[in-house]
C-alpha cells in the first residue's frame, strides 16, 4: 500500500441539543404517549416559562433600580411641617427608566382588613409575562396628625389613594427621598416650576417664542437629566405642532 493516498472525509460534529420540556412534549407526541404523560410535561413547560419570565422580571427591576437616583422633596406638609416628594416628581423621575426596561405599573383598590383604611394595590408587569403584586393599607378616615377631622370622606379617600400610590412607587423601586437629595443626579426642580415651563412652551405662538421658553426651561433644569429629557420631549411636540399649523 506504499504510495497509496487515503482520502478521509471530515464528518460534521453533532452538537447535543438541550433537553427541554417542549422537546420532551414533541417526543411524547411522536411516540403517542399517554395523555397524562403529555399533561405532566405541559405543566413542566408552564413552570419553566414562569421561571424564565420571573428571572427576566428580576433582571429588569435590578437594572432599573441601578439607574434610579434619589428624588428630592418638592412639597411641604403643613401639618407635620415636613417636606416630601410628590407622586408627579417621583413618576417623572422613574417612569422613563422602568418603561425602558419593559416594566409597567397599574393601580387598583381592594378591601382592607383594617378599619377605616383602603388597600391600594399595584401590579408591576414585565414584557416577559411576569407580574408582581404590591399593596399598602392607607387610612381614609379624614383625620389629621392630631386626630381631628381635617377633610371630608371623599377628600380623605382621594388623599389615601394619592399617598398610597406614592408610597408604593417608593417601595417598589427602593427610591431614596430627601430634601437634600439633589446632587445633579436626582430630581431638583419643584413640580410647580416644571409645569410652568411646560405651560410656557405649550402656549408659544411661534417657533422663536417656543425657543425662548425652551432655553429658560433648559437652564432651570441644569443637571437634572430626567427633567431635561421631559422638557425636550414637550419642546419637540410643540415645534412639530407649530410647523404643522404653518
Amino acid at each position: 500500500m506504499s504510495g497509496e493516498l487515503i482520502s478521509i472525509q471530515e464528518q460534521p460534529v453533532q452538537t447535543a441539543q438541550p433537553i427541554t420540556p417542549m422537546s420532551l412534549i414533541q417526543l411524547a407526541l411522536q411516540n403517542n404517549s399517554a395523555i397524562d404523560v403529555i399533561e405532566r410535561l405541559a405543566a413542566l413547560q408552564k413552570d419553566q416559562n414562569a421561571h424564565d419570565a420571573e428571572m427576566a422580571f428580576n433582571a429588569a427591576l435590578n437594572r432599573a433600580q441601578a439607574e434610579m437616583g434619589p428624588v428630592g422633596a418638592d412639597l411641604n406638609n403643613p401639618q407635620t411641617k415636613s417636606k416630601y416628594a410628590s407622586y408627579q416628581a417621583l413618576d417623572r423621575r422613574v417612569r422613563p427608566i422602568y418603561t425602558r426596561e419593559g416594566l409597567a405599573l397599574s393601580f387598583d383598590t381592594a378591601d382592607s382588613p383594617l378599619e377605616e383604611h383602603v388597600r391600594i394595590v399595584c401590579y408591576v408587569s414585565h414584557a416577559s409575562g411576569h407580574t408582581r403584586t404590591y399593596r399598602v393599607d392607607m387610612p381614609n378616615d379624614g383625620k389629621g396628625a392630631k386626630g381631628g377631622d381635617v377633610m371630608t370622606k371623599t377628600h380623605a379617600q382621594g388623599a389615601a389613594l394619592s399617598y398610597g400610590k406614592r408610597y408604593l412607587l417608593i417601595l417598589i423601586f427602593n427610591i431614596a427621598v430627601g430634601e437634600d437629595d439633589n446632587d445633579g443626579n436626582g430630581f431638583g426642580m419643584p413640580e410647580e416650576e416644571f409645569q410652568g415651563h411646560l405651560r410656557a412652551m405649550r402656549e408659544a405662538k411661534d417657533v422663536p417664542s417656543l425657543a425662548t421658553a425652551y432655553e429658560k426651561a433648559k437652564m432651570a433644569a441644569r443637571n437634572d437629566k430626567p427633567t431635561y429629557l421631559a422638557i425636550v420631549k414637550v419642546k419637540d411636540e410643540c415645534k412639530a405642532k407649530l410647523r404643522g399649523a404653518q
